[in-house]
């Protein structure tokens, strides 16, 4: 058994001694970092623990010559999807030893994106992620300034683009799934409420429900798909929208659960009965829907693990930067779920 002296402090190097690894590995492990064997993890977390390690943030900034500080620039926080992804960001962190420095965008301006960037980067973040989603064309500063910033930058919620890294919910799958859950419950003629389109996360959601129809033969004309702005508010005037232009729709997806919810209300105030008369899916899988009357089918994105994902992601290009290795810019997609509820089900 290794016993520790209670009288100094700890070090890294001790730790490294103990478990016959170098300081760089026992760095890896406490980072939580992939590329570490499963038989040195567990030596170095069992030193660790007996040892009574317990990092010092001050001396390893000081040695690594990193802040530990990850900038997040963020837009939209009234929105469900940025606000839950941030609680993933948060925690993945917390957990890696990394402090946040936010930046919160009102608009996407030229020159308030290089504002960002640049008061980022004179506090000496290690890294930056863009929570901030692809909304027209406010990423287009990417293709001019990302060979200028000294320091790693992942993107959420993008469209993936050839070096850079991404990380996003594959929303056209998520779509996909729901539309052909409909056919299989027996529905043909399956309506569309989108959300913004200049949103890219909305637009992919209607792709899938376009060139899902059209794969199984059927029709996707733009009579049948209407436009919210992610509001329950605007969910309710595409569905009243969508019954005139549309009135012997059997199904209808809708891009969140926000407007989902109102088109339940609207159809009971119509006599419109869910699922007998119309099938019902949202997109997001927030914890009320299970709770909507009739309950909603959903699809789920794991938003907490989106961040999550994005800060493993990040500190581990940082890592590889200070490890002089080559960074390889990936785009990940994190896949989502269909959840079955009663909106909707088989027709007999």
């Amino acid at each position: 058994m290794i016993l520790s002296d209670r009288r100094k402090r700890v070090t890294i190097k001790d730790v490294a001694q103990a478990a016959g690894v170098s300081t760089q590995t026992v760095s890896r492990v406490m980072n939580k970092f992939s590329y570490v064997s499963g038989e040195t993890r567990q030596r170095v977390e069992m030193v660790v623990e007996q040892l009574g390690y317990r990092p010092s943030t001050l001396a390893r900034s000081l040695s690594q010559q990193r802040s530990y500080t990850l900038g997040v620039v963020t837009f939209g926080l009234k929105y469900i999807g940025p606000s839950r992804t941030l609680n993933g960001v948060a925690d993945k962190a917390d957990e890696l030893g990394y402090m946040l420095l936010m930046k919160e965008l009102d608009n996407f301006d030229t020159n308030r994106i290089d504002d960002v960037i640049d008061s980022l980067l004179a506090r000496q973040v290690d890294g930056i992620i863009w929570v901030a989603p692809e909304i027209g064309d406010n990423h287009a500063w990417v293709r001019e300034r990302m060979d200028e910033i000294p320091v790693p930058v992942l993107f959420l919620a993008m469209q993936p683009r050839v070096g850079i890294s991404s990380v996003a919910t594959d929303n056209f799958q998520g779509a996909a799934m729901a539309i052909q859950h409909l056919l299989d419950c027996g529905r043909k003629k399956i309506g569309h409420i989108s959300g913004p389109l200049t949103w890219w996360e909305a637009d992919e959601r209607k792709r899938g429900w376009r060139e899902t129809l059209n794969a199984a033969g059927l029709d996707a004309s733009t009579e049948h798909c209407a436009e919210g702005n992610w509001s329950s508010a605007s969910g309710e005037l595409a569905f009243i929208q969508l019954c005139e232009s549309f009135p012997d729709m059997d199904a209808v997806f809708v891009a969140n659960d926000q407007m989902a919810l109102s088109v339940l209300r609207e159809a009971c105030r119509k006599g419109i009965n869910i699922p007998e008369q119309l099938a019902v899916v949202g997109f997001d899988n927030i914890p009320e829907s299970a709770y909507f009357h009739p309950s909603l089918t959903t699809i789920s994105q794991d938003l907490q693990l989106l961040g999550e994902q994005a800060v493993q992601n990040v500190v581990e290009m940082i890592q590889a930067r200070q490890d002089n290795q080559s960074l390889i810019a990936l785009s990940r997609f994190i896949q989502p779920t269909l959840v079955v509820r009663e909106s909707s089900r088989r027709s007999k």
